[in-house]
């Protein structure tokens, strides 16, 4: 789609090659390609569709040892990675570097059209693949600025797919690997939506090029109004236990993002840990201060019960729950 609206220059990076297992979800791959290196089919492939296009195909892998070695000059880097370590080495590099990058989450496992969303890396949830993504920028100093899309769809039980007794019986089952620490199994993926995750990275990058973007997409608004929610509640809460009024927490609101969705994953610290129909913060140990580690997500019945418990009897939070 990016050549279709007009992008006069495409380079493709993949080291990986079309398989029988691939075909259900490329688009522009048939089963005599089978063997062939992923971006010669898309390279061929628009081509035919562009004449004018400027398409290079590059059978490699980004390394961050090699920096901006397929990045120089390019206005828009679109991450789909499989590889964790690898995609936040780039999501890390572009972020130091001031390059635009776009970044796909998994689609694997997935089969819902309707969750698909666009937010700010910081904003996802429930994607376990943007969880660990999210947690590694952070350590590296990178909690927001990148945008991705996700599925907000909560993975089943899906496992990976057996490899047959066959393919044990030849060798060492990790000689498959094409490189080293890349995983071989694949997560069942239903063919549309690898289409439809790359149809919104289209959408969102042709509108920026327009000089029209798409600024504030709406997960990103309802989550930031629920991450202010849940920290006035907790400043509320907080200035009736002093009986004073507090102006201000030792935690903020990247702080409350951090707690509800990577410590709790929006679910009640109360066993069997369901999603609160409203949530609340609340601090676990009321000997102990305000912080990341000691402020919990519970339903609002749970966490009067808690006050009242933990605070006004003085009862340790792990005899009440």
């Amino acid at each position: 789609m990016l050549a279709r609206s007009g992008v006069a220059k495409l380079r493709l990076v993949d080291f990986d090659y079309v398989t029988l297992s691939s075909l259900n979800r490329h688009a522009t791959a048939t089963l005599g390609d089978v063997g062939t290196p992923k971006v010669r089919c898309v390279q061929r492939a628009l081509r035919q569709v562009c004449k004018w296009l400027d398409v290079e195909a590059c059978v490699d892998i980004w390394r961050k040892e090699e920096g901006g070695r397929y990045l120089e000059g390019v206005d828009w880097v679109v991450d789909a990675i499989d590889n964790i370590a690898t995609k936040v080495d780039l999501l890390h590099y572009c972020h130091a570097h001031d390059i635009k990058v776009f970044s796909s989450m998994g689609a694997g496992a997935k089969s819902d059209p309707t969750r698909v969303q666009i937010s700010d890396i910081s904003y996802t949830i429930y994607d376990p693949l943007a969880r660990s993504v999210r947690r590694r920028l952070r350590v590296l100093g990178v909690a927001s600025g990148i945008p991705v899309v996700y599925s907000t769809e909560v993975p089943g039980d899906v496992r990976l797919l057996p490899l047959p007794e066959a393919e044990f019986a030849r060798g060492n089952v990790k000689e498959l690997n094409v490189f080293d620490d890349f995983r071989v199994r694949i997560l069942p993926v239903i063919g549309p939506l690898p289409s439809i995750f790359g149809l919104h990275i289209a959408t969102y990058i042709l509108c920026e090029l327009a000089g029209r973007p798409i600024a504030n997409p709406l997960p990103i608004k309802n989550r930031r109004k629920l991450y202010e929610r849940l920290w006035r509640d907790l400043l509320t809460r907080e200035s009736r236990l002093a009986g004073e009024q507090l102006n201000r927490l030792p935690i903020d609101e990247d702080d409350v993002s951090l707690i509800f969705e990577d410590v709790h994953l929006g679910r009640s610290v109360v066993p069997p840990h369901a999603v609160p129909t409203k949530a609340v913060l609340v601090r676990w140990d009321p000997r102990e201060e305000v912080s990341v580690e000691n402020v919990v997500v519970m339903e609002g019945r749970e966490a009067e019960r808690h006050v009242r418990e933990c605070w006004d009897l003085g009862r340790r939070p792990g005899e009440v729950w």
